[in-house]
């Protein structure tokens, strides 16, 4: 974990919310639904988050899942949208992420676009993963491991035929994923579900 990473969790916990179908909240910065929040380890709000007295970091998220930093402290998160439109984004205090305003493409003065989004199709992501410059992300209706490269925008497929994908972990030297076929959504085998490690050696990512 890069030191950015460990000072973030050592002072505050970030803890994400959707908008409880509700799109509405999500832009009310008074409400704590359809956000991500930030507070300190004993519960409190801490003095230097966006909005005074509040524990809302960043608003306009539908249904947000994983979060992963990177190196330096960047907060990346996950996010299910309205039937499609998934998303990838990039984490900044006090920013407006568009739910239900906008979504995809399209754009709208003080908010933020997602770094990229499935479209029309549907990724379902759920826990997410950073390491080496790359973003890992697990996908639920999208049955796979994926990964994004932000420098070059390029999404790659590291990992299909397991089902449905609910959480992944990357050190030095493996990578961990968890499938989830056994919540009534998916197909399951007998053995299901598990716990994979891989090599990261082994893996083709380019």
């Amino acid at each position: 974990m890069a030191a950015g990473s460990r000072l973030v969790r050592m002072i505050s916990y970030i803890a994400t919310t959707g908008d409880a179908r509700r799109a509405e909240i999500a832009q009310d910065t008074d409400s704590l639904g359809g956000k991500i929040l930030r507070m300190n380890l004993d519960g409190t709000i801490p003095n230097d988050n966006p909005f005074a007295n509040s524990y809302v970091y960043s608003y306009g998220h539908r249904n947000p899942q994983g979060l992963a930093w990177d190196e330096a402290g960047q907060l990346y998160e996950s996010e299910h949208g309205d039937s499609a439109h998934d998303e990838l984004n990039k984490i900044d205090p006090g920013k407006n992420y568009g739910w239900p305003e906008i979504q995809g493409d399209e754009q709208k003065a003080d908010m933020v676009k997602p770094l990229i989004h499935s479209g029309e199709n549907t990724w379902a992501p759920s826990g997410m993963a950073y390491f080496d410059g790359k973003l890992y992300f697990a996908a639920l209706r999208g049955e796979a491991l994926k990964s994004y490269d932000e420098k070059n925008g390029k999404l790659t497929n590291i990992i299909t035929g397991s089902g449905r994908i609910r959480d992944v972990f990357v050190d030095e030297k493996f990578l961990y994923f968890i499938s989830n076929n056994t919540d009534g959504r998916g197909n399951p085998d007998e053995k299901d579900d598990k716990l994979y490690r891989l090599p990261l050696s082994q893996l083709n990512m380019p």
